[in-house]
């Protein structure tokens, strides 16, 4: 291949890497949230700003090195350094950080407008604790998924009891850290449903690029009625196979980290399995959520998110992955 070929390659190759971030469920690009509807202008006025001085500080250079004597001089005047030197990044700078504050400021207002139940987000090592206030205010634990009712205001709060995380959904302009022994609060208000996704974006360890999840905006009816069943009890196994996978899951000692309320299962070290069945995914984002990849996650999951803290399990035959797999994905 000759040069021109390879720079041509090269250059194709940049681009659709820096344009493959540019779409799908974790694109800031994408804007479903009121923030991140907010963040846009500012984002795009940075960076036009930025492109404008990154030119001029280019066009000077080569005036510098290129031109004649006669424009070089005017580099180096009084009036074009305190022009260009104090006067323009005052100016710049300074009206950015008037905007900036502005939209803060929106931000904050919003914060202030939240009602009805929140949501509690934890973050372990490496997957997402979440727990909602119920219609009665109960706690309602889940995992590994964010759901928002949309048009409303959503006060998150961000917790951490092991090192700093930061939850960060690009699609709905949230962004903080979760830091222990502290609570710190995130509105966000989703503008239509659908899903996204959000990630932790701040190491925290070794499966730290592995610690996603889904957030499903729903319209208010929907999100009532999966708040409503989310209240309930594990869905009782509903033949044989489903029956036999609970009694391995319980006699394997599955409960002593996991809890699957309506079963003697009440862990607390792992994720909350109740309704691991109707969820988007399963290891934070990791898999979808099957069967297979169920019996996948019991017996290859170092592999498939490494140094997790979940043992692999060697032990089981192909019948009984297949009915403690059955069993779980009927957690609905």
């Amino acid at each position: 291949m000759t040069r021109r070929g390879f720079t041509t390659l090269g250059f194709t190759f940049g681009a659709a890497t820096v344009l493959g971030g540019c779409s799908g469920p974790q694109s800031v690009f994408d804007a479903s949230g009121a923030e991140a509807q907010e963040i846009m202008p500012l984002f795009w006025t940075v960076t036009g700003i930025a492109v404008a001085v990154t030119v001029l500080v280019i066009t000077v250079s080569a005036i510098a090195v290129f031109a004649p004597v006669h424009w070089r001089r005017h580099l180096t005047s009084e009036k074009f350094v305190v022009a260009f030197g104090i006067f323009l990044p005052v100016f710049v700078l300074s009206g950015l950080l008037t905007y900036g504050l502005l939209v803060m400021q929106a931000g904050s207002a919003r914060s202030r407008s939240a009602e009805g139940p929140g949501v509690t987000i934890i973050g372990e090592q490496w997957w997402w604790r979440v727990i909602y206030d119920g219609p009665e205010g109960e706690e309602i634990v889940s995992a590994n998924e964010l759901r928002l009712p949309v048009g409303r205001p959503v006060a998150i709060r961000l917790q951490s009891d092991n090192v700093i995380h930061s939850f960060w959904a690009p699609q709905l302009g949230g962004k903080l850290d979760m830091i222990p022994g502290r609570t710190n609060t995130l509105t966000v208000e989703a503008i239509e449903p659908g899903i996204s996704r959000a990630q932790c974006a701040e190491y925290c360890g070794g499966a730290h690029a592995l610690m996603s999840m889904y957030v499903v905006a729903m319209e208010p009816d929907d999100y009532r009625q999966w708040l409503e069943a989310e209240v309930n009890p594990a869905t009782k196994p509903a033949d044989a196979v489903r029956r036999e996978g609970q009694r391995l899951f319980i006699a394997h000692g599955c409960g002593g980290c996991h809890a699957v309320r309506g079963t003697p299962a009440a862990g607390t070290i792992g994720p909350d399995l109740t309704h691991v069945g109707s969820r988007h995914s399963l290891a934070a984002a990791r898999l979808p959520n099957d069967p297979q990849s169920f019996r996948r996650w019991l017996t290859d999951n170092q592999h498939i998110k490494p140094d997790n803290f979940m043992p692999e399990y060697d032990v089981f035959s192909d019948s009984e992955l297949d009915a403690i797999a059955a069993y779980l994905d009927g957690l609905e």
